[in-house]
């Protein structure tokens, strides 16, 4: 009898687990050929640098407002509803932007839509579908399940940096910012399907006993959808605004153009990069389930996370664009380690009841501090001389960000790690 190749955890997802990862694929698929090519095409429609950089923090800030409001809610409004109203701003945005040259337009739909300027999730798909995900799976399934979740997004944004490369590549008879506008069509027609997709959910997914817990509750547990987890929710997501605060500085957007900058690479070259980078990225997510079921969840996210950015810092002493590459995708290889790791122990530590809700509120504080960022990046790319700087400052950010991690949470242990110590 043939064995499957489909890992046993996998097999024993319902049928809404695989339509979730299928919805992770498609829209990450968009994330990543959106990033490649945006900064070139807001460029190419007549923005400058420092225009871009504002346009991208407002865009990240409007994607924290509407996360913030619809994954505190989606336990009340029904998740599947909610899913459907981000994939409808994920396509409105990406009308908008595909047809609009006008800089408060682009402010407009960036700010109310969903885009994704870095390859990463932003919106309120990721904490919903993580709180489902993590409904289904057992506490000793929960990180492998997160894995493979974080493989398949991380696979998807690699497969669409790459195809967007080669679209634009292949369009000879268009002009450049035409070629960038056919990938910004793409995006918005991904965020219509997805949305078809959405209502294929069935009620299985949605929460269960979520409306029995805000009786008791004050005003603000009410609103953020939190009671027993908030003072750890609002520790961690904290330090998760810090991390990303450092990773806004180095999105998938400013990277691509940092090499053109540098070395002079095209939109095509840099879908290889970014291909290559998302793959390396996607591996080491699988392999931090291992890593954690042997040494803790917290312990591997720091110990992973410390020496990748060590690699971010030397990405810009490279003399050649080949050696760069080579740091940057030595980097990605054990970037994505911390990454399910991250979302397993917030599901681990939180009440089942305010998985939602807790993975909603460190998304958007993830989303606050990556949409600082690039408005210092936007100038600092406007001037030759500081071109670099942006590595530095990220990396040495998240290097403090893992230590402050360690110290805070290394003695609260997920339920499945006190039981192994027992």
């Amino acid at each position: 009898m043939r064995q499957s190749i489909v890992p046993t955890v996998l097999q024993q997802l319902p049928r809404d687990g695989w339509l979730l990862f299928a919805t992770r694929f498609i829209r990450l698929f968009a994330y990543g050929s959106l990033s490649v090519v945006l900064v070139f095409y807001l460029i190419g429609v007549g923005l400058s640098e420092p225009q871009t950089g504002t346009l991208l923090t407002l865009t990240l800030v409007g994607d924290t407002a509407v996360s913030l409001y619809l994954t505190t809610r989606a336990e009340r409004i029904g998740r599947r509803r909610t899913l459907i109203v981000g994939a409808a701003l994920m396509a409105a945005a990406g009308i908008v932007f595909a047809s609009a040259h006008t800089l408060w337009l682009l402010v407009v739909a960036g700010t109310v839509g969903v885009i994704s300027p870095s390859g990463n999730e932003v919106g309120p798909f990721l904490p919903i579908e993580q709180a489902a995900l993590a409904h289904v799976a057992t506490d000793r399934t929960r990180t492998e399940v997160l894995a493979w979740y974080t493989l398949v997004g991380s696979f998807a944004t690699a497969l669409g940096a790459l195809a967007a490369g080669l679209a634009t590549r292949g369009l000879h008879d268009a002009a450049p910012t035409s070629r960038y506008r056919s990938v910004v069509i793409l995006y918005a027609a991904i965020g219509a399907a997805l949305a078809v997709l959405f209502s294929r959910l069935s009620r299985a997914a949605e929460a269960t006993g979520a409306s029995d817990t805000t009786g008791g509750r004050t005003t603000f547990a009410r609103l953020a959808g939190l009671g027993r987890s908030r003072d750890v929710v609002a520790k961690l997501a904290a330090l998760f605004a810090l991390d990303s605060f450092a990773g806004g500085f180095v999105i998938q957007s400013f990277a691509a153009y940092w090499f053109y900058l540098r070395f002079g690479a095209d939109p095509a070259t840099l879908g290889t990069i970014f291909f290559w980078a998302n793959v390396f990225a996607g591996l080491s997510a699988l392999l931090a389930s291992r890593l954690a079921s042997r040494f803790g969840l917290i312990k591997t996210m720091v110990a992973t996370h410390v020496p990748s950015n060590l690699l971010l810092i030397l990405v810009p002493l490279m003399p050649t664009l080949r050696l760069a590459v080579l740091v940057l995708l030595a980097r990605f290889s054990i970037s994505q380690m911390d990454v399910p790791t991250r979302q397993s122990y917030l599901m681990a530590v939180v009440s089942p009841e305010e998985r939602s809700a807790a993975a909603g509120i460190a998304g958007v504080a993830r989303t606050i501090g990556a949409a600082i960022s690039p408005l210092f990046v936007g100038f600092l790319f406007a001037r030759p001389a500081l071109i670099d700087l942006p590595f530095f400052i990220a990396g040495t950010l998240k290097i403090t960000y893992d230590l402050l991690l360690y110290r805070a949470f290394v003695t609260l242990q997920p339920p499945e790690e006190m039981r192994n110590r027992a």
